[in-house]
């Protein structure tokens, strides 16, 4: 989609969205695709399911956009998560776990994002989660950008389920209040 003019608010681009205004799908898309592409694609690690993940993520933002409720989370978080469940539901499709690969090495919230129309967007999302604390990002990390459940978590750091769910409960409380100052 052509890269549009037109800027919103969060409380304004909800409002058009749920218009179904053309416009307000296109920035959307143009301002949020590369950061949901590169959840998907962390998941997936195949660039070309990934992108039909992407597509088949904004037509079900599309359809449900009616049922988003700004009270319960920001807008970015009610995507990503339909975002993530889509790769997850993919990986899962093909017998198989979100992909994983040396996450003590390689945490995603630290590469750099290679697509720039997410750039704005995902460089103060990363800033602020890489405020947690290291056990906590690990397993935001592992959660929310490589889809693995708090049970596979819980497993494949060999930690008990009940630390791996008040860790990252507790990361999601810190999180809330830096996206609210």
């Amino acid at each position: 989609m052509a890269t549009s003019k037109v800027k919103y608010s969060e409380e304004e681009l909800v409002a058009a969205l749920k218009r179904n205004e053309r416009t307000a799908f296109e920035f959307l898309y143009d301002h949020y695709s590369g950061a949901l592409f590169n959840i998907i694609s962390k998941t997936l690690r195949d660039e070309e399911k990934a992108a039909d993940v992407l597509q088949e993520s904004f037509l079900k933002i599309w359809k449900n956009i009616a049922s988003y409720n700004p009270e319960k989370g920001r807008l970015f978080t009610w995507i990503m998560n339909i975002a993530r469940n889509g790769a997850i539901d993919a990986a899962r499709m093909e017998g198989r776990k979100p992909a994983m690969d040396d996450i003590e090495n390689r945490i995603v919230l630290n590469e750099p994002d290679v697509h720039e129309d997410s750039l704005a967007s995902s460089s103060e999302m990363k800033a602020i989660v890489n405020m947690l604390r290291p056990e906590r990002k690990i397993l935001i990390d592992m959660a929310y950008f490589q889809g693995y459940t708090h049970e596979e978590i819980s497993e494949e750091l060999r930690i008990p389920l009940g630390t791996v769910k008040s860790r990252i409960r507790t990361a999601l409380q810190e999180l809330k209040q830096y996206f609210a100052a």
